[in-house]
């Protein structure tokens, strides 16, 4: 599930963006131990930023040289929550002409994937 989220404007590179989104996440989620990223957050930026935030590991998920389609370890994790994302009418397409707005429409699509989850929990 997504713990935080920011939208970026496409001049700022994904490496970039994610030292802020880093650092608010570390103030919410002090528990998280371990970071998995795609090969766009390689770099010593970015290393030395995970690093400076806590005590998290960055772990950067690569192909590994693999020709077609082989599902990477923990890469499939990403791309299930996209398609999850992708059912929501409004997060098909780039509907949102305000990040604002594209932001509160993601964070009430991941809100509509926890609640069936939140009630079956709190039933048993």
């Amino acid at each position: 599930m997504l713990l935080s989220a920011a939208i970026q404007p496409a001049d700022v590179q994904d490496r970039d963006g994610a030292i802020p989104l880093l650092r608010a996440a570390r103030r919410l989620f002090p528990f998280v131990e371990v970071i998995f990223a795609d090969g766009a957050y390689r770099g010593e930026a970015t290393a030395a930023a995970v690093a400076g935030t806590g005590r998290w590991r960055l772990e950067i998920v690569s192909r590994g040289g693999a020709e077609g389609f082989v599902p990477l370890a923990k890469r499939w994790i990403v791309e299930r929550t996209f398609a999850w994302l992708g059912r929501c009418r409004r997060l098909a397409k780039d509907f949102e002409n305000l990040a604002v707005n594209a932001l509160a429409f993601l964070c009430l699509g991941m809100i509509r994937l926890m609640l069936p989850r939140l009630a079956r929990a709190s039933a048993t």
